[in-house]
């Protein structure tokens, strides 16, 4: 008799490679609106072609699908794995496998402050976009629809530490 593991395969971090996370915020007429990129620089073992398979391991362990137009709104899912902790000068994006800490410009901080969450693209593809400095390139990257349709969309709810 043959059985299926339903378990999980070990998440090969080593394949991840270097992960990015670029933080911007967009005018849209609702008010300014925070984004966060999340993605690798493709210099894992495997190379860039073990991102998209590594990427997508580490986001269905967090209960995150991947691809089509769908948006998961973290902000009314309590038991969600995925975390966004920003305090002053700092941010965090943390899920299982991931603790990834950046600093946000000072106006997605602003717009994170008003709304209390950020949307957060996870890209399975990795990073070609040239300077990941260069907000042009960074929303080239992030709105290309190769992207779009292969990563992660969640709004993700902001915390902070209590004082």
């Amino acid at each position: 008799m043959t059985s299926i593991s339903t378990d999980p395969r070990p998440l090969r971090t080593a394949d991840l490679g270097t992960l990015v996370i670029m933080s911007w915020s967009r005018e849209t007429p609702d008010g300014d609106v925070p984004f966060l990129l999340a993605c690798s620089l493709g210099d894992g073992e495997g190379g860039p072609e073990a991102v998209p398979a590594a990427v997508e391991g580490l986001l269905s362990r967090s209960g995150i699908a991947v691809g089509g137009d769908s948006v998961l709104d973290g902000t009314v899912l309590p038991g969600l794995p995925v975390g966004l902790l920003v305090v002053p000068g700092a941010a965090a994006l943390t899920m299982p496998g991931v603790n990834a800490q950046f600093v946000p410009t000072p106006q997605w901080r602003a717009a994170v402050d008003e709304r209390g969450y950020a949307c957060l693209v996870f890209a399975t593809r990795p990073w070609s976009g040239g300077d990941p400095g260069d907000g042009a390139a960074v929303a080239a990257f992030a709105n290309d629809e190769d992207t779009l349709s292969t990563a992660a969309q969640v709004v993700l709810p902001v915390r902070s530490l209590r004082t």
